[in-house]
């Protein structure tokens, strides 16, 4: 457990209303005049989802792209957001407000309003966003909801963002792809909408495949195995690198639970991969070709987890 789990359950007696879904998604949805309209509220603070040298433009893209990844979980059109701007001695503004504005015509959704704040000297800088959206006739899947013997699917490739951080902390140097998907994420809007009357259950992947997969497991009820060899990941492809691409966090793929045989044949969405299967019961489990894959010590991001 972490401590924002343990506040999480703090939190659960409050949200009574059905839009809050026990807040075990990343999303509420709430029916307004027989609109499902979906709402998320994402932060971005600097040392914690930012290093104090990221440009302030790539920031403010980054911090729509993951608000905006939180409605593509739930296969919704994006129709506005609201923004929360710390006023900092060394936020670059117009780069910030550059950043933003190329984000959201990028993908089409109007800035409403929002609220800007005064941070004290030496306090590190924060950001946030709430995204409003629309649901399909289809609904808005949760992350519950997955059946036994689904097959669990991702879209395109994992940990790319995770390799880009490391060479934005010039560690390591690597494709330049790597460090945009670290810097500017790409929501999957339009898999997403796609993919809501097909799938059982949906998640969009921040904190990690492992720890994302586990969540969508255990609000399921469900048992989760997946075949490590199986994920698309980027770069290096022995085990270690691939256990490090699922537990890295920030690729905002689809994860989704789904029946088997599942295919998106639409011109210009990514690719999806199954690379697990749901069965009665609880827990995560991994393996590759050689069998049985221990899980690593830490599934993904959690914050403050230690």
């Amino acid at each position: 457990m972490s401590r924002e789990n343990d506040f999480i359950a703090l939190l659960k007696p409050l949200a009574r209303d059905p839009a809050a879904r026990g807040l075990v998604d990343d999303a509420a949805v709430l029916t307004v005049g027989g609109a499902a309209l979906v709402l998320t509220h994402d932060m971005l603070v600097e040392g914690v989802h930012f290093l104090p040298d990221d440009p302030m433009g790539d920031v403010a893209w980054k911090l729509v792209a993951v608000n905006l990844s939180d409605l593509a979980a739930k296969g919704a059109r994006p129709i506005g957001v609201l923004l929360g701007y710390a006023l900092g001695d060394s936020v670059e503004d117009a780069a910030f407000v550059a950043g933003l504005q190329a984000a959201l015509e990028a993908f089409d959704v109007p800035l409403l309003g929002g609220d800007t704040v005064r941070m004290p000297p030496g306090a590190p800088r924060a950001f946030g966003l709430t995204a409003i959206g629309e649901a399909g006739p289809a609904g808005a899947p949760s992350r519950a909801g997955a059946q036994a013997e689904d097959i669990l699917y991702v879209t395109d490739r994992i940990g790319a963002a995770g390799l880009g951080l490391t060479m934005a902390q010039g560690r390591r140097d690597g494709a330049p792809e790597w460090l945009a998907a670290y810097r500017r994420p790409q929501p999957r809007l339009a898999e997403g909408r796609a993919l809501a009357p097909l799938v059982h259950a949906m998640a969009d992947l921040s904190d990690g495949l492992l720890i994302d997969a586990a969540r969508m497991a255990a609000a399921s009820g469900l048992a989760l195995e997946i075949d490590l060899a199986a994920v698309p990941v980027a770069g290096e492809q022995d085990r270690a690198a691939r256990l490090a691409a699922v537990t890295a966090g920030d690729d905002y793929e689809l994860l989704f639970a789904a029946p088997p045989g599942l295919q998106l044949r639409h011109p210009g969405l990514a690719d999806i991969t199954a690379i697990g299967r749901f069965a009665p019961g609880a827990g995560l489990s991994l393996r590759d070709e050689n069998g049985p894959v221990p899980l690593p010590a830490r599934l993904g991001y959690e914050h403050g987890s230690g």
